[in-house]
């Protein structure tokens, strides 16, 4: 099958297995499509999903985003012949014995995550984590570095650099932080209910710090209600105001997944992904449901804002790896 050439599209969705189906290479080929996320179910050996890679190329010039979520501990989809990365927490705890050490090992995890996803094909690894270890969320825990902001955007600096050495790039999450509120977003919208001084100054910190050296960021499905009334993702006064104004950031903002409990509340699928735009998403993935993808493709309105592909341009891997 011969490549079609289109501009990419705001849509980043995934495919069912191991090998594309029809269905895959027409929601692919769909010009609202511009990525591709893969998952463990999507994962037999590099081989395989090398090959898979590799198909999904094939399909369109210039090619999709090919991407993953391949943190660390819990959160690595990939396991049979790629190094096993402790959690992000491992590395806070070395942090505080030998801030030195915490350092050098997470420049060297970010090099190996960039090194080995590139070499089967993969562009962007959803990482690193910028939410801070508070405790009692269940869905962050030991994926977080640490609970000082402050470390945690040094270990995260440390982990972009070895990313940035292997030619990727990176994606902080979760704007402007998950890791205070209990609930988990995906079955549940959670509510952080502490103002928005005290969430600068600690949990989005990181993300002002770091402003120049986020490649991209995506935000929580969490409700501020002392900042705003939707969840963060769906907030023009966080994504706009705060993130892009007052934090500075310019780098491509990608919604959480629109299939999640905690994006219920903007109503259907296709309307998710209005409301995700609207307050200055660039991308919104659409994950676990081919039916819903169907219908976002279908329904979506949507045109391309200035700056969308230089964003996205700046995401797709730098340097040549031998």
């Amino acid at each position: 099958m011969n490549a079609i050439e289109r501009r990419p599209g705001p849509v980043v969705l995934d495919v069912e297995g191991l090998t594309l189906t029809a269905a895959d290479r027409a929601r692919i080929q769909h010009p609202l499509t511009g990525g591709v996320i893969l998952f463990a179910r999507n994962f037999a050996s590099r081989a395989q999903v090398t090959a898979l890679c590799a198909e999904i190329r094939a399909l369109r010039t210039p090619a999709p985003l090919i991407c993953v979520d391949h943190e660390g501990g819990r959160v690595q989809r990939f396991r049979t012949g790629f190094t096993a990365i402790e959690p992000m927490r491992a590395l806070g705890a070395l942090w505080d014995r030998d801030p030195l050490a915490a350092c050098a090992r997470a420049t060297d995890i970010g090099r190996t995550i960039g090194s080995e996803l590139r070499a089967v094909g993969v562009d962007l690894s959803f990482t690193p984590v910028l939410d801070l270890d508070h405790g009692p969320s269940g869905v962050i825990g030991d994926r977080a570095f640490h609970r000082d902001p402050r470390v945690v955007t040094l270990l995260a600096k440390s982990l972009n650099h070895g990313l940035l050495l292997a030619g990727m790039a990176n994606c902080g999450k979760h704007f402007p932080g998950h890791g205070w509120a209990h609930a988990d977003s995906h079955v549940d919208l959670p509510v952080d209910d502490r103002p928005l001084k005290q969430i600068l100054s600690d949990d989005a910190a990181p993300y002002g710090w770091l402003s120049d050296a986020l490649s991209a960021v995506m935000p929580a499905h969490v409700v501020y209600p002392k900042v705003d009334d939707a969840p963060a993702g769906f907030s023009r006064r966080w994504l706009q105001g705060i993130l892009r104004r007052r934090l500075g950031f310019k780098g491509l903002i990608f919604s959480d997944d629109l299939t999640m409990e905690g994006a219920a509340r903007a109503g259907n699928i296709v309307q998710r992904g209005q409301a995700a735009f609207a307050a200055g998403c660039d991308m919104v993935l659409v994950c676990n449901r081919p039916d819903l993808a169907d219908e976002l493709l279908a329904g979506l309105q949507w045109r391309r804002t200035r700056g969308f592909d230089e964003r996205l341009a700046r995401l797709r891997p730098t340097v040549h790896l031998a």
